[in-house]
């Protein structure tokens, strides 16, 4: 079996984590929270260290696991929790695929200057097509490409963070008005709404442990790679944020998908420029879609392997490592999404099952650890950093908007009731266990 290096691990992570979040939501954060969205990115960047801990801890005990959280939740818990930990997880990769695959077509459409939105999806169509293929030739194959795709657009980035600091280095100084915040600005909640933003762009990074035995130097070197690929975005996330800001006063900001355009464009930034962020910006969504076509495939087969999802999503091809029909039904779903409509709404649907994921990790290290298992890393100030995370992700859910809230709790009471129902079709018998004595 061929082993994928730590740095292309690392890649996966970085390409689901750094796409349409940074190129497109850190302007939101800025409009919602002003200069406090950089407290934002941090405060929500600390959280998701601490899960991706977690879930370091997690994948050495389970390295084999192909379903991240909803394996270590199936494996604490049980076939309920597990269940619908897996398929609230799911349903959170599908729907991202669509909002980021939107994004790379609002960023193509603009730099062939097409004006009319309409284009938007048949762009967004193809760029599913094109990762659903290539994820089908292998995960090798799309490892090998996600490290060419994240080492073009970090450089892409330090470029443009670059070019912010080299104008204030030519303009003598910071221009502290442009850290003033709007009265719209201000309060907890606005910080609370930029971080819930935020979330999205944090997403991605637990791609890797669908692979974890597949990483050279084994379970560590994975979780290694995990910790690596959220550290090095709460530092691009920072810098760009700062960048933005440098250039474009903060109460300038509107809710919107091109951020970064709109803050070279403001300075009269060079045509190079521009045209070169709108390429990283491209790479950046594609790379994202391709690890988010990955790890939905490989959730969606291991749920099926645990016999909760029908025989049919089963079919794995052992030679290239990849779920096929997984891949397949991805990118059926990833393109269907496309025309829901509300991109914001959908990614903070999306949101909502990644906290209840996250959530549920936090659970199962306390279950682990109360039974002892050996794990080869583990979460240092256990149990205060798994506390710690578990009260922020109860925070984020309640702060979320009340739509996506909403629909996140009916999401639920469909899984549930849907997995009861199968389980009473199949006949399976009732588990019942005393409390309390």
């Amino acid at each position: 079996m061929q082993k994928i290096s730590s740095a292309a691990a690392t890649a996966v992570g970085l390409g689901a984590i750094i796409g349409a979040g940074i190129f497109v939501l850190s302007g939101t954060a800025i409009a919602l929270a002003g200069p406090y969205a950089l407290l934002a990115f941090v405060l929500v960047g600390v959280v998701i260290l601490i899960v991706a801990l977690e879930l370091g801890e997690l994948a050495t005990i389970m390295p084999n696991a192909k379903g991240a959280s909803y394996s270590y939740v199936y494996k604490a818990f049980g076939s309920e929790m597990g269940f619908m930990t897996g398929m609230m997880m799911y349903f959170s990769y599908a729907t991202s695929i669509s909002v980021i695959a939107l994004g790379f077509g609002s960023y193509l459409s603009n730099m062939l200057g097409v004006q009319s939105s309409a284009y938007a999806i048949p762009f967004a169509m193809l760029l599913i097509a094109a990762v659903s293929g290539i994820n089908a030739l292998g995960i090798k194959k799309a490892a090998r490409a996600d490290l060419g795709l994240v080492l073009i657009k970090i450089s892409i980035l330090i470029i443009f963070i670059g070019f912010a600091f080299s104008m204030v280095m030519r303009s003598g100084g910071f221009n502290f008005v442009n850290f003033q915040a709007s009265p719209a600005q201000l309060g907890i909640a606005q910080i609370f709404a930029a971080s819930i933003a935020i979330i999205f762009a944090y997403s991605g990074f637990q791609n890797i442990a669908t692979f974890t035995s597949r990483v050279e130097g084994g379970p560590r070197s994975a979780a290694k790679a995990i910790m690596a690929a959220v550290i090095i975005s709460i530092v691009l996330y920072v810098l760009v944020v700062l960048a933005l800001m440098l250039m474009v006063p903060a109460s300038s900001f509107r809710i919107g998908g091109d951020p970064l355009a709109f803050a070279l464009n403001s300075v009269h930034a060079p045509g190079w420029l521009l045209t070169l962020t709108d390429i990283g910006a491209l790479i950046a969504t594609a790379s994202a879609s391709l690890a988010m076509v990955l790890g939905s495939s490989r959730l969606l087969y291991q749920i099926s392997s645990d016999g909760l999802l029908p025989r049919i999503l089963r079919k794995y091809d052992a030679k290239s490592d990849v779920a096929i029909r997984g891949v397949a039904i991805s990118a059926v779903i990833g393109g269907a999404m496309l025309f829901a409509g509300n991109i914001y709404v959908i990614a903070a649907i999306s949101n909502f099952g990644l906290l209840f994921s996250y959530l549920m990790r936090g659970f199962a290290v306390i279950h682990f650890r109360r039974q002892k298992t050996y794990a080869e890393f583990k979460v240092p100030f256990y149990p205060y950093l798994t506390i710690i995370a578990i009260v922020g992700i109860l925070a984020f859910i309640a702060g979320m908007p009340y739509e996506a809230l909403s629909f996140g709790v009916v999401l639920l009471l469909i899984f549930l009731s849907t997995y009861y129902m199968l389980r009473e079709i199949e006949g399976k018998k009732i588990i019942r266990v005393r409390l309390f004595k």
